[in-house]
């Protein structure tokens, strides 16, 4: 499958990497798993103290592929018509309107998300699971690329709102942000010496690299990359690795193995393949398992952390040769 303009699949998604990068240093990783989950057709949640450049790699990424971005500042006293829109009353027809909430875009941004009450969250739900939102009983589709990234603060806990089990399953990934190395701390300050703005869309200095369609197209090509039987078979491992674990109260799901798998085609695809191999399941191994399994109180008395005992289930499963 080529790609607007005869472009390669994978080509196209690296040129749409490299140029995030050039708006958002020091955060190479965070980026390129942004990506995947766009890729991939899943929701990615960040988790990253406050000026991490989570916002801004969002828009960036919005204006690399000229899709529709939108955010909502996640709050306590939101409501879920807040976000989905309301039906308001037309006098001159008589009837009531639909007038779509922000919800409404490519690439929303749902800003603290877990600041907002249950039934807030639970309309985020519907939109993330089936691609539409209802409101007044009636439902209505949401763009065919619709992605929520969503944030959260992993510092601060008053006013928050845990966020369901089955809202945390939705997200394909848990991208965590760290600070930027030194160097990249430097270069942060250089550009803003150049004129560079985070609220100024215009001294970004990127335009768009591929079009609404193209992303369409690119999704159909990760779901046309091969996973062999042995690749699938490890994928299941890793997932009943974690059933049975005594540190583990909640193990991953049958809905993680997909994710993996769908996650793993994505990178594939990244890297200009068109085939999984056993690495690309490993390195997202992580990412995509921490927020769906849960550590008894005794693991996390311990100190243990779902990352580190991941990579300890992940060290302890043979990768297929």
């Amino acid at each position: 499958m080529m790609v607007e303009g005869s472009r390669e699949p994978g080509r196209v998604a690296r040129e749409t990497l490299a140029a995030v990068e050039r708006v958002v240093l020091g955060q190479e990783t965070v980026l390129r798993q942004m990506l995947i989950t766009l890729l991939a057709g899943g929701h990615g949640l960040i988790e990253g103290v406050p000026g991490t450049a989570k916002t801004l790699a969002v828009r960036a990424l919005a204006l690399t592929l000229d899709v529709r971005f939108g955010r909502i500042q996640f709050t306590p006293d939101l409501m879920p018509t807040d976000i989905t829109g309301v039906n308001v009353l037309d006098e001159l027809q008589r009837s009531f309107v639909f007038h779509p909430g922000p919800l409404f875009a490519d690439l929303l941004l749902a800003d603290e998300i877990n600041r907002a009450p249950a039934k807030t969250q639970a309309a985020l739900l519907e939109a993330m699971q089936e691609g539409q939102v209802t409101v007044d009983g009636v439902s209505h589709p949401l763009p065919g690329v619709f992605t929520v990234f969503a944030t959260q603060n992993p510092v601060e806990h008053e006013g928050t709102y845990p966020l369901p089990e089955a809202q945390l399953d939705r997200f394909l990934l848990k991208i965590v942000v760290d600070y930027p190395a030194e160097e990249a701390e430097r270069s942060i300050l250089d550009r803003y010496v150049d004129g560079f703005r985070a609220d100024r869309v215009e001294s970004f200095g990127i335009g768009r690299v591929a079009s609404r369609s193209a992303l369409e197209e690119l999704r159909a090509a990760v779901a046309e990359v091969h996973v062999e039987p042995r690749v699938r078979d490890y994928v299941v491992a890793i997932v009943r690795a974690t059933r049975g674990d005594p540190s583990l109260s909640l193990p991953a799901s049958p809905r993680a193995g997909v994710a993996l798998f769908s996650a793993s085609r994505a990178q594939a695809l990244l890297e200009g393949r068109d085939f999984v191999v056993p690495d690309d399941v490993k390195e997202l191994g992580i990412p995509v398992l921490r927020h769906r399994i849960r550590l008894t109180p005794e693991a996390e008395v311990e100190g243990l952390t779902p990352a580190a005992r991941l990579s300890e289930i992940l060290a302890g499963v043979e990768a297929p040769a």
